[in-house]
């Protein structure tokens, strides 16, 4: 990392007309000689917003500039008359401005600092609006290693200035909805996907081609969320082809995630629906524009309640009904009986030759090539090796689920009011959304060993005492892990799939085992329907998919954790040989 970085400048003044008037003549009058001119003739990142901050609920804007007295009289002048957010700012009386110098600045490192800007007011819950409409991050350039930390020096100034616009850092990349943002830098490969993608939507839309089926492949923490964030924003805001453009994923927690991304960009064109909605609104012969389809393994693959009157395949109806579809699919992830797809329902998405795109990166888990490998022979292969020393990655086998449970709460608390480290487990003990658990006091379903026991999956609500909101956002709106209270409770893949947490605690229940050197999956010890129930094949046939089925889930759970993964298995044979493997 570069040493010896100065300090940025910050400037704060009222964003009014007088103001802007006579803003270079201000700076010149508040600021130190030797600092004015990285504020007046340097390029400057800005940042405009109006709120109530007794009620902490902000609208924002992010801009660069290399004349900022003239920029911001054209945002007074010109704006309001195309744009309503510039008349609503304009009009506010306690509008303010920071102007944002730095004697290191060129265009490229103003573009991207402006870029990491949205990035983390995205993930802000006072940020109400974040008003931008476009997306500047930079590839490599002169000084681009110093983009961190100069952003980091100008964080922490805003921090102390505006704390509730501007939080700790480790607050706002622990939201979810900062992991998802459109604004993510996305890496080389994600961009060379992205490109991949553009140009193909660019193809289909110029020859007007109508079932255009485009799959992201990649395992867990691969980057495909990301990925499909940006595009979804970069296709909606663009308005050379006047597309609607519609989001859907199958999993009640990362909904709320894209929700908040359209609410909070105010993204034009753009829509969150769920796949049933989609799929009676439209026919084949009245299609949509764009349909995105985040996590495609958790669609549906035959009929039910829910899901009836159409085809046998919610992933085929969508194609059937959009100009284009683009989806993110692993198979191993799929954790359900009714998401299995056939042979036949394969062979019918291959005639409309999908585009595949692969993600072979491992993006989510901050540790060494090593150690992703250890973890990946432990769910891929079920081969339990000698584990590989990190420093960067924090992995323990715990005697005691109490004990890991303590550790789990001290890491949450650790990370701050919002941190995001949380206690899984395999759906091995019983549990029903429907009834109340009439074998315990309270009624709650619990996940328990020996004298240890722990409610999980929803049941939890906030302390009376809480306002059930963080600053003005509703509990009901943030994911499970989001939700402070729920560090209480334990979570299942269904809580959690699809998102990260800084350090997962992860009881392994009776149906994962270790016998005769490997790992083996037992259907008969899950207490999830979906695992050990029959399914009825198109052919007329009975199948189980039970082993497949628990692979996955211990694959989604064992993949959480960005920073630690802690374990403590119930089956003494797997405890015996993970400890082992870890001393």
């Amino acid at each position: 990392m570069p040493k010896n970085i100065p300090q940025p400048i910050i400037y704060e003044t009222k964003y009014n007309q007088k103001n802007a008037s006579n803003l270079n003549k201000d700076i010149e009058k508040d600021i130190q000689a030797d600092k004015q001119n990285y504020l007046i003739n340097y390029p400057t990142v800005y940042i405009i917003n109006e709120g109530n901050q007794a009620k902490a609920k902000y609208t924002v804007y992010v801009g660069e500039t290399n004349d900022i007295q003239r920029r911001t009289l054209q945002h007074l002048d010109a704006d309001p008359i195309s744009r309503e957010d510039w008349r609503q700012l304009k009009a506010t009386p306690d509008a303010t401005m920071f102007v944002i110098g730095h004697q290191h600045f060129n265009k490229s490192l103003t573009l991207d600092i402006e870029n990491r800007m949205m990035h983390y007011l995205s993930g802000v819950s006072t940020v109400s609006h974040l008003n931008n409409r476009r997306d500047n991050a930079q590839r490599d350039y002169y000084a681009s290693e110093e983009m961190k930390p100069i952003f980091d020096k100008i964080w922490r100034q805003l921090h102390k200035r505006k704390p509730d616009l501007f939080p700790l850092q480790r607050i706002v990349e622990e939201s979810a909805l900062f992991k998802a943002s459109p604004f993510f830098k996305l890496t080389a490969e994600q961009l060379r996907a992205k490109n991949q993608i553009l140009e193909t939507v660019g193809q289909a839309l110029k020859t007007n081609k109508t079932n255009q089926l485009i799959l992201v492949e990649g395992e867990a923490g691969a980057g495909k969320t990301v990925l499909m964030s940006n595009i979804f924003f970069d296709l909606a805001k663009q308005n050379n082809y006047q597309l609607s453009v519609t989001m859907m994923v199958n999993h009640p927690q990362q909904e709320k995630v894209y929700r908040q991304i359209v609410d909070k960009l105010d993204i034009p064109n753009a829509k969150v629906q769920k796949v049933v909605t989609f799929i009676n609104k439209h026919t084949p012969e009245q299609t949509a524009d764009i349909a995105f389809v985040d996590e495609a393994h958790l669609l549906l693959t035959k009929r039910s309640q829910a899901y009836y009157g159409h085809g046998n395949n919610e992933l085929l109806d969508i194609v059937k009904r959009a100009k284009i579809t683009i989806a993110v699919y692993d198979e191993h992830q799929v954790l359900s009986n009714n998401q299995i797809i056939e042979k036949d329902d394969k062979k019918e998405l291959l005639k409309y030759k999908p585009y595949i795109v692969p993600l072979h990166h491992q993006m989510r888990i901050d540790a060494s090539a090593a150690m992703v490998n250890w973890l990946r022979n432990l769910v891929d292969d079920q081969v339990i090796s000698k584990a590989p020393h990190d420093k960067k990655y924090d992995l323990r086998v715990f005697d005691d689920p109490a004990k890991m449970q303590a550790a789990i709460d001290k890491k949450a608390n650790e990370d701050g009011k919002n941190g995001i480290s949380r206690m899984l487990a395999t759906f091995d003990w019983p549990y029903s959304s429907a009834s109340k658990n009439k074998n315990d006091s309270k009624g709650l379903w619990q996940v328990s060993q020996g004298n240890w026991q722990m409610p999980w999956n929803l049941q939890l609500r906030p302390d009376k005492a809480d306002k059930h909101s963080i600053s003005g956002v509703k509990y009901s709106d943030l994911s499970w892990a989001e939700q402070p209270h729920t560090v209480k409770e334990i979570g299942s893949t269904y809580t959690v799939q699809g998102s990260d947490l800084n350090f997962a605690g992860v009881v392994i229940g009776p149906s994962i085992k270790y016998r005769d050197g490997k790992i083996v999956f037992d259907p008969s010890a899950s207490r999830d329907k979906k695992v050990y129930q029959y399914r009825l094949m198109h052919d007329g046939s009975k199948q189980q998919f039970g082993e497949k089925l628990i692979q996955n889930e211990f694959n989604v759970l064992m993949t959480r954790g960005v920073h630690g993964l802690y374990i403590y298995a119930v089956d003494p044979e797997l405890q015996a040989v993970l400890r082992k493997a870890i001393q």
